[in-house]
């Protein structure tokens, strides 16, 4: 018989346990990452804003809802934030009907988010009267366009240079001047419970 057959009871518990263990602190240290990754990715995003809602439901005016991942308010007006968080090369145009993402040996492909993204500004500006409302597809690092960037699609990196966070010294006109048309858009918004569908992926 071998050595390990003859291991008493007492020890395979431990051996057991310790397995256990190991694996219960590598899933909790990969659980707080990811929540740490998610929150400086919420952080970058909602940087921009004057004021923001994160991953909510904004009515469709037809009895139904759209998730929305980001809502912000900026000097600007509103912006409606569809964000995607995949990693290799993404190959998409403004006529395509379906996007494809290669990454080394992987490949697949999701519906063209502009229509959606569409949809998404139009439940907006329902709610907000005659405020501006624009929208962007907001891509993180980790995703490349070898072929340029469709329409209104934006990296991550380069958010803040299309829309600049507000001077302390505007905020307060910002909230002035859009006020009632954002209550508006606030209080016609839900939390949506699709917030934690989407892990933000972690090394």
């Amino acid at each position: 018989m071998s050595l390990v057959s003859n291991l008493p009871p007492l020890t395979w518990v431990l051996v057991v346990c310790a397995v256990a263990i190991g694996w219960g602190l590598s899933w909790l240290a990969r659980w707080y990452r990811q929540r740490r990754a998610r929150k400086a990715l919420i952080t970058n995003i909602t940087g921009v804003a004057v004021d923001s809602l994160v991953d909510v439901l904004v009515p469709d005016g037809m009895g139904g809802s759209f998730h929305c991942d980001f809502v912000l308010l900026t000097p600007r007006g509103v912006v409606v934030i569809d964000l995607r968080d995949v990693s290799g090369n993404v190959f998409g145009g403004d006529q395509m009907d379906e996007w494809t993402v290669m990454d080394g040996a992987q490949r697949f492909t999701f519906i063209n988010p502009q229509s959606a993204l569409y949809d998404r500004i139009a439940a907006v500006k329902a709610l907000s009267g005659e405020m501006p409302v624009e929208g962007r597809i907001v891509f993180t690092r980790r995703a490349k366009f070898p072929k340029g960037l469709p329409k209104w699609t934006l990296m991550m990196d380069s958010l803040r240079s299309e829309f600049p966070p507000a001077e302390p010294a505007v905020v307060s006109s910002v909230k002035e001047h859009f006020g009632e048309a954002w209550q508006s858009v606030k209080s016609s918004a839900a939390p949506s419970a699709l917030a934690q569908a989407r892990p933000i992926a972690v090394p």
